[in-house]
């Protein structure tokens, strides 16, 4: 079988895919920036892996997905995951909390919001992660000048978790604030309902895999839901090197039993 990966980079768990995948017989083809062209070249091979989410794979994955070649995750959830409103209502269709959200241009919220409701975070509108964050502690640290529309987030007082899922095993460790994947988290026996909102939204979408990261919010208590990612590195699951042949066995099935459909 031949099978592409679209991904920012050949090393880490695509190197180690790209390995399993090529010991098992399948010829693998990487495309990463330096060599990826849009065009009819990518229809030679039979389905591809949609490892990044950056926007240049993720027209390779439309442009595949409409011409009826196969794109594992589904390209359109991984838009979904990558704009911040329709990751925040992907996630209100499960349910599951969500941090109250404002958008506007920084004169509009600095009238409109209450300084009670301070801080805020903005967070790129295309994005996902804690790359371009920032803390905005009250109206004075908004440029008024600033004539873009921007999506903030009601920042959340709490302890902050990372927790992965690949089928129905799943990793959940405590993490620093705004800390990305690859951070250093303290592993931990998930609770329940961190375990129900990953069964949720596990089911609700019909993934492989993926990850959310969640706030225990100190006032409440509420587990509250902040972002979300369809292909993660897994960076720090128990044992890493363990999960690379689950992984690449269930992209497998999920492709065979989708072309036994369509037969």
């Amino acid at each position: 079988m031949k099978i592409g990966i679209l991904t920012k980079r050949e090393t880490g768990l695509t190197d180690k895919m790209r390995s399993f995948y090529k010991e098992t017989g399948h010829k693998v083809t990487i495309y990463t920036t330096k060599n990826l062209a849009v065009n009819s070249s990518l229809f030679e091979n039979d389905f591809y892996i949609l490892k990044s989410k950056q926007l240049l794979f993720l027209y390779a994955g439309y442009f595949l997905y409409k011409n009826n070649i196969p794109v594992i995750p589904n390209p359109i959830i991984s838009y979904t995951y990558k704009h911040r409103i329709e990751s925040y209502y992907s996630i209100r269709n499960c349910g599951l909390n969500t941090p109250k959200i404002y958008m506007g241009t920084p004169k509009s919220i600095k009238k409109q919001v209450k300084e009670s409701e301070y801080p805020l975070l903005v967070k790129p509108l295309m994005g996902s992660g804690s790359k371009g964050i920032k803390v905005i502690k009250s109206g004075d640290d908004l440029d008024s000048d600033n004539n873009k529309i921007l999506y903030f987030e009601k920042f959340i007082e709490g302890t902050h978790y990372l927790a992965y899922f690949i089928n129905e095993q799943i990793c959940v460790g405590e993490k620093k604030p705004f800390a990305n994947e690859h951070a250093n988290i303290k592993l931990m026996k998930p609770e329940d309902d961190i375990r129900h909102a990953l069964m949720i939204w596990r089911e609700k979408y019909n993934l492989l895999f993926g990850h959310l990261d969640m706030i225990r919010e100190n006032s409440t208590n509420k587990l509250i839901v902040v972002d979300t990612g369809t292909f993660p590195e897994f960076s720090n699951w128990q044992n890493a090197n363990s999960i690379v042949s689950t992984i690449c066995n269930l992209i497998l099935k999920r492709y065979n039993d989708r072309r036994e459909m369509n037969e």
